[in-house]
Parts: C-alpha cells; sequence; structure tokens
C-alpha cells in the first residue's frame, strides 16, 4: 500500500513542470469514449486535461481565427502538449500538426499523435514532420512518462556545476595566496 501511495506521489510531481504547474494537456480526439478514457488516464496522473472533439475545436482553443492565433487566447490556456487521435472527420490529426508547426505562435508546442491504426508510412510522415511521437492506441500508463518527457520546460533551469567568476577587487594583488581564517569549523574558501 505505501508503495502505491509513493509511486502516486512521483507520478504527480513529475506530472508538473519546473514551477510546480500542472503539465496542460489538449486531448483531441472524436470519440467520446476514447476522450474520456484518455482524459480519466491524464488526470489520474495529475494532469490538467483539456479535450476537444475534433481538430477544428482545437485550433480554436488554442486562439485560431480565420488562420492567425490570437496570442490572448493561446495565453489564458497555456497548452503544455497536444494529445491527437490521427483518424478524425474533417481535421485529422497530421492537418493538425501541420497547422500547428506552420504557426510561429504555438509551433513549440509539442505535439503527440495517437492511433489504433499502424501505418509506417503516416508514422514516418508525421515525426518527418515535427511529431514528438506517435503512440498506439489505448493509451498506456507507461506512455504519461514519455508524454512528461516532451514537454519543454517553462523557465530555464539553473546549471549546476558551474564556475563562479570571482570579483577583481577580491584578488590579492601580490599574486600569492591567502590563508583565511577559519570559524568554528568551518572552511572558508
Amino acid at each position: 500500500m505505501e508503495e502505491e501511495e509513493e509511486q502516486q506521489k512521483h507520478e504527480q510531481a513529475s506530472a508538473c513542470d519546473s514551477n510546480g504547474t500542472p503539465i496542460h494537456v489538449l486531448a483531441v480526439d472524436d470519440c467520446f469514449v476514447d476522450r474520456k478514457i484518455v482524459g480519466k488516464l491524464l488526470e489520474k496522473a495529475s494532469f490538467k486535461v483539456t479535450s476537444a472533439d475534433s481538430g477544428k475545436k482545437a485550433l480554436e482553443i488554442l486562439g485560431f481565427s480565420q488562420d492567425k492565433v490570437e496570442k490572448s487566447s493561446y495565453n489564458d490556456q497555456k497548452i503544455d502538449i497536444i494529445l491527437t487521435d490521427y483518424c478524425m472527420p474533417e481535421m485529422n490529426g497530421y492537418d493538425l500538426l501541420m497547422a500547428v508547426k506552420g504557426n510561429s505562435n504555438v509551433k513549440s508546442i509539442p505535439v503527440v499523435i495517437i492511433s489504433s491504426e499502424y501505418d509506417p508510412q503516416r508514422i514516418s510522415r508525421c515525426l518527418a514532420n515535427g511529431a514528438e511521437d506517435f503512440l498506439r492506441k489505448p493509451l498506456q500508463h507507461k506512455d504519461l512518462q514519455k508524454l512528461r518527457s516532451y514537454v519543454k520546460p517553462s523557465a530555464p533551469v539553473p546549471k549546476t556545476g558551474t564556475k563562479r567568476k570571482v570579483m577583481l577587487e577580491l584578488i590579492p594583488e601580490s599574486g600569492t595566496a591567502e590563508t583565511r581564517p577559519r570559524i568554528a569549523g568551518v572552511a572558508v574558501a
């Protein structure tokens, strides 16, 4: 029981960005049941989910109107990743991918395509045109970690192990090393 709780806490923490905000997924699928299953799986893993029943509806959520993106609309949603079904009427997952990657305001959003059909040509075409991944339906628990890894950090992560610069006035003019006093067992470098 404790192991399950620990696993759940780890998943919840890793479903957040570097600021602790839940990763926001735009889940696009024309099938109501598939949309609900994916939504529940993502929510259980602490993702924030917005659902759309078509590629056109997804574009509206992203702020597209008359072939342009309204920044204010997109910024209100702050979508971190798009998870879209491939086979949908009117606008399939590939068309949605091309619309997103063709717009400078939203092209940095990772797009992952899912499908129950395994078509190597379709898969390679999507990957060659900017899809992060092409996953098989039904979405599995192990796929959630992949989704997390595709999300770009929202703020730059500080580098560790970098050299610090020393102000010139702190370096003695003699060029020789000075000994510094130690304070109660604390070494001062």
